[in-house]
């Protein structure tokens, strides 16, 4: 097995006083050539936001954009029409394609709100934007590996265009569960909150590891947790 952990307080770290963002990958003014990325997964974010701020409207294009919602409520409009408010346990899936633009605000004067914000880089260019958002119950993470996202007729909650598929789970402590990953695949494991083993590397909140070459994931909660699972072509 190749497992290479990303500790959490490794990663890229802007605080503007309205946002405090978590760079996994190399973003914006954070740059490092050593995580660019893994395979098709571009970003992950972990972005705090005070209330009432966000991000004012701006574009993107040929990216899938997953934003995963872990407390609080984002506001989201976009040039498509969309307005629509992203609870805890919320996905939201924007395909930019050719061009979209958007904002996102924290819903809240009084609390902060958490999202991972995730790109994933699509499988081909010049796509026709699109927009889509599930309430994800809790049942359905818990203790098992819920599918958020994947390619067309994968049984996902949402589509996203490229050979990946984004699980997330919310593990009992002391409860292993175990993912199978396809011979030539590679996976991220990004920890949201508490503290995991996977296939005996232990990781907490904000860690991820890249693993490849290996048949089965294991995932042991040592504590209460959540976590993202990303298999990826």
């Amino acid at each position: 097995m190749n497992a290479i952990l990303r500790p959490a307080d490794r990663r890229g770290h802007g605080n503007h006083g309205w946002l405090d963002s978590r760079h996994t990958f190399s973003f914006a003014h954070y740059y490092d050539p050593a995580h660019m990325g893994f395979r098709a997964l571009r970003v992950i974010n972990d972005d705090i936001v005070k209330p009432g701020a966000g991000f004012a409207t701006h574009g993107h294009r040929d990216m899938e954009i997953v934003s995963y919602v872990v407390s609080g409520a984002l506001a989201h409009a976009d040039s498509a029409g969309n307005e629509e408010l992203i609870r805890r346990g919320d996905v939201q899936v924007m395909s930019a394609g050719t061009g979209i633009r958007h904002s996102e605000y924290n819903a809240s004067r009084q609390d902060d709100v958490r999202f991972l914000q995730i790109w994933i880089v699509p499988a081909a260019e010049g796509l026709e934007p699109a927009y889509g958002q599930r309430a994800i119950p809790e049942a359905d993470k818990r203790n098992r590996l819920a599918l958020l996202a994947g390619p067309p007729a994968s049984g996902a909650a949402l589509t996203i265009h490229q050979d990946a598929y984004v699980h997330a789970s919310l593990l009992e402590a002391g409860r292993t569960i175990s993912h199978s990953l396809g011979a030539g695949r590679g996976a991220w494991i990004q920890v949201v909150d508490g503290a995991i083993t996977v296939n005996g590397t232990a990781m907490t909140t904000g860690d991820g590891l890249a693993v490849e070459d290996v048949g089965s994931i294991d995932i042991k909660a040592e504590t209460e947790a959540e976590f993202l699972l990303f298999d990826l072509a």
